[in-house]
């Protein structure tokens, strides 16, 4: 009697790459990382919405159940290499005044956005659309501990008198980084380092003191200095 064969579900493969470990770290960390590689190699002909499981597997040269191993779909895969590639590159200064820390900083998103990271970038934003897991993804893994690092260095700049205490920072990350993924997605204009370099200046003109009365503004950074104590509190709670 003949068998039949009958396709395996994703936590099906995960379960059988389980119980077939890598034969030593050192060849674990090859595959994983043979299997990233494949992504930009597909990437050079192939969109995201376009590549699947089996694409990948192909182009690495293993088994489906071999990536089911480590991630739960193409857009965990595609999220890894990218934060491999984009995160080295993208690292805030520690060196410098707060202003220079994050114009240097913008300057390095920005070239990185030159290349094909930026291809694979927006090829992620596009299937979240569609896909309320892999925006939740991003969101999680990349957009949220970017923020928190900027804005910690916002409000150094805010306690040391260097940017003004009552912007929000929220509103000045807005500020700083939205034009470089409306460019990124829309491509209306260059993502170059002469649009990095203006877009940095006049965002970090809009966190110094204003020329206000002084004694409002000791008022209002009073009042700041208070918000951000309540919401640093709440955090480590």
């Amino acid at each position: 009697m003949r068998t039949r064969m009958t396709e395996r579900s994703p936590s099906q493969e995960a379960a059988a790459a389980a119980a077939e470990p890598c034969a030593g770290r050192p060849r674990c960390a090859e595959t994983r990382q043979a299997i990233l590689d494949a992504v930009w190699r597909l990437l050079q002909t192939t969109p995201l919405a376009q590549m699947s499981i089996e694409s990948i597997a192909r182009e690495a040269g293993v088994g489906k159940a071999t990536i089911y191993r480590w991630w739960t779909s193409k857009a965990a895969v595609a999220l890894e290499a990218f934060l491999a590639r984009y995160l080295p590159e993208t690292s805030i200064p520690t060196r410098g005044t707060a202003a220079q820390r994050l114009q240097g900083q913008l300057l390095a998103v920005v070239r990185t956005y030159q290349g094909e990271v930026a291809r694979l970038a927006a090829d992620i934003v596009a299937e979240g659309q569609s896909n309320p897991d892999v925006l939740k993804m991003f969101h999680e893994q990349f957009v949220l501990p970017r923020r928190r690092a900027t804005r910690a260095v916002i409000e150094e700049g805010q306690d040391s008198g260097e940017f003004d205490p009552t912007v929000d920072p929220e509103l000045a990350m807005d500020l700083m980084y939205a034009p470089v993924y409306f460019r990124l997605l829309i491509r209306h204009g260059a993502l170059d380092e002469r649009f990095a370099r203006q877009l940095g200046a006049r965002a970090i003109r809009a966190l110094l003191p204003a020329t206000a009365p002084a004694a409002l503004d000791a008022k209002s950074a009073k009042q700041a200095r208070g918000a951000r104590t309540v919401r640093r509190s709440r955090q480590r709670a």
